[in-house]
This record gives structure tokens, sequence and C-alpha cells, in this order.
């Protein structure tokens, strides 16, 4: 910290009082908490609380209340978007229509998904870097992760593989190609660089991910001269292997990124440090961070909840397919907040932390989220397998592909955040216009294989 601000301490908020944090407690007992790409990109969007007012107050429970309020709610650029919230849940309980509980409950989920990570932040500067970078790779999608579980409990299998799926398209070509392009029109004179370490370990994941998604695919249709039934119950069996494969390979993956190759994922915010001092600071109490954290989640279900029950009404009165909504809309949304942060850092020349939103975000939802829910729909007896058909997985791979080719070899200008753009535009249209029945020919079948009809 620059002897320049002798003001610059990092400050706790204890009973409503302003006090500094000790060194020992802001870096876990001695343990320096880094911050991840996505706390730096999320933070682009935070302001200071002024707590000259909160101060005041008299009584010391009402003025920690309201200084907890203070920074939680109204701590961030969205929190106009809370409104949004006891709208959504009125909607629902006064049957205002299915679409405008859709809307509204997208709208709410934007500005919690943002203070989730802010809340995972707080919590992490007392559970040292081991935890809080634990913590971080287990909530750093929590939205996706809690939608896809309500969708799985009402045999929404559909919705679960259409907004997964979504999630990483949404990541590799519209977080991405946005970065780079804005990044490359705001800094035409300059050439920007990037660390292609962290890039080339996320994009070997990625590719071990998308051949745990085509050989189910493959599978399938090697076995046309077999029985329907049995070519089904061999790629069910083939798909949860594979995710067993995929978990192990994640969790080696959070071993490189935590302990083995640390100074990997450390270096892209380390430059950063003296321009997001302020956003390094504890302003939240443990015990705070945690309640905070824990209804945040709850609202996160319950909007979660009201999205997977009206998306089929809401595509019937907007006209617009199951699929597009669930691969477009949903991730757009969802993850506003953290993708207008890469962004933002993109415009500032700073790539690595643009590139370890897009490709960490991808990665964990690619690794973690996908075949975490196939074990959880195991689990609970519903029949979901890695097949996400041919157009699903096509786009699936040609996202993957384009973007390692993208980033092979260190450097970015707009062009290439152009194509990437234009990939994504054009698989957004070819779901816009896919509007099929329920079974198709071609194999495709949006009904929960539940309901135990099969494909031809």
């Amino acid at each position: 910290m620059s002897s320049s601000a002798p003001a610059a301490e990092t400050w706790l908020l204890e009973n409503g009082n302003i006090k500094p944090l000790s060194k020992e407690m802001r870096h876990g007992h001695g343990r320096s908490y880094s911050r991840t790409a996505h706390n730096v990109s999320s933070s682009s969007l935070r302001k200071k609380s002024d707590l000259t007012l909160v101060r005041k107050v008299p009584c010391a429970v009402i003025r920690d209340v309201l200084a907890n309020v203070q920074e939680v709610i109204f701590g961030t650029k969205l929190f106009v978007l809370f409104i949004a919230i006891p709208f959504a849940i009125l909607a629902h309980n006064k049957n205002f229509g299915s679409s405008w509980v859709f809307g509204l409950s997208l709208l709410g989920l934007t500005p919690l998904a943002e203070r989730v990570s802010f809340l995972t932040e707080q919590i992490a500067f007392f559970t040292g870097p081991t935890v809080g970078g634990l913590l971080n790779a287990t909530c750093g999608n929590a939205t996706e992760l809690i939608i896809a579980i309500f969708a799985l409990i009402q045999h929404k299998v559909d919705v679960v593989k259409y907004s997964l799926l979504g999630s990483i398209l949404s990541n590799l070509l519209l977080v991405l190609g946005t970065s780079l392009f804005c990044g490359g029109i705001a800094n035409l004179n300059k050439e920007q660089k990037y660390d292609r370490k962290q890039s080339d370990v996320n994009s070997l994941l990625l590719l071990l991910g998308l051949l745990c998604h085509v050989l189910p695919l493959m599978f399938r249709y090697a076995g046309v001269g077999e029985s329907a039934a049995i070519t089904a119950e061999a790629t069910l069996q083939l798909s949860r292997v594979s995710c067993i494969v995929m978990l192990i390979a994640y969790i080696g993956y959070l071993a490189f990124q935590l302990w083995t190759h640390r100074q990997f994922f450390d270096s892209q915010t380390e430059e950063n440090e003296d321009d997001d001092l302020v956003e390094e600071e504890a302003v939240l109490g443990f015990w705070s961070a945690f309640a905070w954290l824990v209804g945040m989640t709850l609202i996160i279900a319950l909007l979660s909840e009201y999205v997977v029950g009206t998306i089929e009404s809401a595509s019937d009165s907007w006209g617009i397919s199951v699929s597009f909504i669930s691969v477009i809309l949903l991730p757009i949304v969802g993850n506003a907040a953290e993708h207008a942060g890469a962004v933002i850092f993109a415009f500032k020349n700073k790539l690595d932390i643009s590139l370890g939103v897009a490709l960490g975000s991808a990665t964990q939802i690619a690794m973690f989220v996908v075949p975490l829910c196939v074990i959880v729909a195991w689990i609970v007896g519903v029949r979901m397998d890695l097949d996400f058909n041919l157009l699903e997985t096509g786009s699936l791979a040609l996202a993957i592909i384009v973007t390692a080719f993208t980033l092979q070899d260190g450097t970015s200008h707009y062009i290439k955040g152009l194509v990437l753009l234009l990939c994504y535009i054009v698989i957004g249209a070819c779901f816009f216009v896919t509007n099929k029945p329920q079974t198709q020919p071609n194999g495709v079948n949006l009904v929960s294989s539940t309901e135990g009809i099969t494909r031809v």
C-alpha cells in the first residue's frame, strides 16, 4: 500500500462503526487472498458507500443494519434493478401473467449474481486463499447452477441443456468477442497482449469437455441399427462415466489454479492492485457476509423457480422458441454484471482479466456445472445425458475451436473480436428460427428423457 495515501486503509463494519481491519485478518492469518478475474471484473460495477449519515445513528444495532444495507444493496451500480424482485413476487402471487413473472425474475437475477460475487469475496478475506478460491469456484456460476437444479426437479432436461450451452457460448463468443472488439477499438495505436498460459489451460479443458459431449452423440448415431432403448441406455451410462472424468479434471484444475501453479492466475490481477485498491477492502464482517450470502441465495432460488416455471408460457406469449430464450436470453441477462466488467477492463487494455472472466466461466460451466447436473439428475432419478443433439453440439464445437484459434498467438486486435461476435450472431439466429416440435426425425428431442420418448 502506497505511503502517499495513508488514509487508504482496510476497514471493517462492526456494530455500525468503522474499524480498521488488521493485516492478519485481511490476509487470513498471514495467507494473502488473491482476487480472481471474476472478482476484479465484478468490482468495476461497484461503488464506494458513503457512511457519513449512518455513523450518526445513535442505536448501535440500527447503525449496524443500515451500514450493511448500504454496502450490500446500494453498493452496486445495478441497485435500481433490485426493485424487480418484489414486483416479480407480486406478479407471481397476483397472477399478472407468466411473461411478466419471467421478465421481472430475469431482471431481478442480474444484480443478485453480482452481489453473490461481492459477498463471496468478502468471506474470502477471512478464510484465506484456499477456502476463498474454492468458494469462488463453487459460487462463481451460482445462478446457472440453481436454475439448472430447479429445471431438473421439474424434469425439464431440455432447459438445463440449453441454458448451460448458452452460458458457454455467451462467454466464449459474446463476452470474449465484445471484450476483444472494444479493447481493440479503444487501443488502436497499441498492440494488446495477454498471457497465453492461462488461456492454453482453459482451452485444453474445454476440448476435453467437448470430447465428452461428442462421444455420446457419435455413439447414438453409430448404433442406428440397434434397439433405440439399448442405445439410449448405453449413451446414458457413457455420459455418467464421462461426467465423473470431467469432475476429476476440474478438481485437478482447481489444484493447478490454487496450489501448484497459482502464479499463472495471480499475475493477471497484480497490475490492477493499485487501480482497485478500494475494492480490495473488506467492508463486512464474516458472519454478516455469510448471512447476506444465504439470503441472496434463497432469493436467487425463488426467482430461478419462477424462471423455470414460466419459460414455456413466456415463449408462447413472446412468440420466441424456448431454445432461443434458454441459449441467448438467460445467459446474457443472468451474467450481465460480470460480462460488463470484462468489457470495461478490455477498454483499459487489461485483457488478462477479460480472458480470465470469459474462459474461466466457460470452463467452470463445461467442466463442473454440466457434469454436476448430470450427477444430480442421476441421484434424483432423472435421465440426463451429455448428448446435446447435433445442432447444439456442433455449435459448441465450432465455438471452442474458433476461440482456441483466436487466442493462439497471445496478441489481439478488433477483427478477432468482430469475428467472434459474428459467430455468436449466426448461432443466435439459428436458435431463433429453430422452433421444432417435441420430436423430430433428425434426432432432436426437446422432451425430458424421463417421459420415455425415444429419438428416431
